[in-house]
């Protein structure tokens, strides 16, 4: 899997309350949620045209605060490709996993800029930062998580890989 993108760089500590403000937890609507993602750090990111087909890079402890799945769900949903930071939450990490949003843990962030280019295979573990013409490896995902990502998180994947008869006789 490749994917390419302009970057929207934010700090550490993003918690989940500013990823989306509890005030618009009022509903479980995927429309509602991704106009309203990073309101509280930027006012009208959600709702920004160029931020559908961009990729976040941030600095550590990505996701913290609560366990809300809101938050991924509202990066996911606005058309943010992947997060990549310097570290992440372990809650916020597993709710983009079973939602199929990649994330990419990068030891240092900070040579990156706002609005650069770049471009990440997730099978060799590159990014290539097309702006800058550096080039930065990650770890990549053990192919299991790999599928589950692509198929679009955890459900789907079990949808269409596990065949399990719940409540039938054998």
């Amino acid at each position: 899997m490749k994917i390419e993108g302009k970057l929207f760089k934010f700090g550490k500590d993003v918690n989940t309350d500013e990823i989306i403000p509890a005030r618009y937890l009022n509903n479980s609507d995927n429309e509602i949620l991704k106009l309203y993602c990073m309101e509280d750090l930027r006012p009208g990111f959600g709702k920004r045209d160029d931020v559908n087909g961009s990729i976040i890079v941030a600095g550590a402890n990505f996701g913290c605060g609560s366990s809300r799945e809101h938050a991924p769900i509202s990066i996911k949903s606005s058309g943010i490709r992947c997060v990549i930071a310097e570290s992440f939450a372990r809650i916020f990490f597993r709710n983009c996993i079973n939602i199929g949003l990649p994330i990419i843990e990068l030891k240092d962030t900070s040579q990156f800029k706002e609005e650069d280019e770049i471009s990440i295979d997730f099978k060799s573990g590159k990014i290539i930062n097309i702006s800058n013409k550096k080039i930065y490896n990650f770890s990549p995902y053990p192919p299991f998580l790999q599928n589950i990502i692509k198929e679009g998180g955890w459900m789907n994947y079990a949808k269409k890989n596990m065949s399990v008869n719940i409540g039938e006789d054998k």
